[in-house]
């Protein structure tokens, strides 16, 4: 038996015609009705809320170069020269940011001193040499060239020995903090 080819209906086969033929306009329309729906905000389930606009203090920008002269000695430890970066006042006191020498040869009696920093954040970067700590929970541990370690609030540490070249990057939030020594 030979199979019959079957014929769309003419009216069928019509009104497909038109809908292939949009003018332009309707074509312009469909394109915009996409893209504002694709715009559209949604609501993401398993996602987290973006977090909210700070309310702090307006910040700007702080550049620093290297200076011999900027070294200072008139922070935290007598037996150290800082050289501020602009951060604190950059920040409008949010943070700090410093390169600490410290002072050679060490003297143990002088430098290790157990004590604790009430900041919400303390991070250290050796830029150059080692230094040679004790930190609560953590012992002993010599950072060399290129090490770095975080310090979280209020823990107990101390500096035990370092190179007379050391260098170290600290960054501190926020910008003024108190300082606790301990006694043993």
């Amino acid at each position: 038996m030979a199979k019959k080819k079957s014929r769309k209906p003419a009216a069928r086969a019509a009104a497909k015609r038109p809908a292939q033929k949009r003018s332009a306009a309707r074509k312009a329309a469909a394109k915009s009705a996409a893209k504002s729906t694709a715009r559209r905000k949604l609501k993401s389930k398993g996602r987290a809320a973006p977090a909210p606009k700070r309310a702090g203090k307006k910040q700007r920008v702080a550049i620093s170069h290297h200076r011999e002269e900027d070294f200072k000695a008139d922070g935290l430890r007598t037996y150290a020269k800082y050289r501020d970066l602009g951060v604190a006042e950059a920040s409008s006191g949010a943070a700090r940011a410093h390169v600490i020498r410290l002072m050679g040869p060490c003297d143990p009696d002088v430098v290790s001193k157990l004590h604790f920093h009430d900041v919400d954040f303390q991070m250290v970067y050796v830029l150059k040499g080692w230094v040679k700590t004790y930190i609560e929970g953590v012992g002993e541990t010599t950072f060399r060239e290129g090490s770095s370690w975080t310090q979280p609030p209020r823990i107990k540490h101390l500096i035990m020995d370092y190179a007379d070249d050391v260098e170290l990057l600290e960054v501190i939030l926020p910008a003024d903090f108190k300082t606790v020594e301990l006694t043993v």
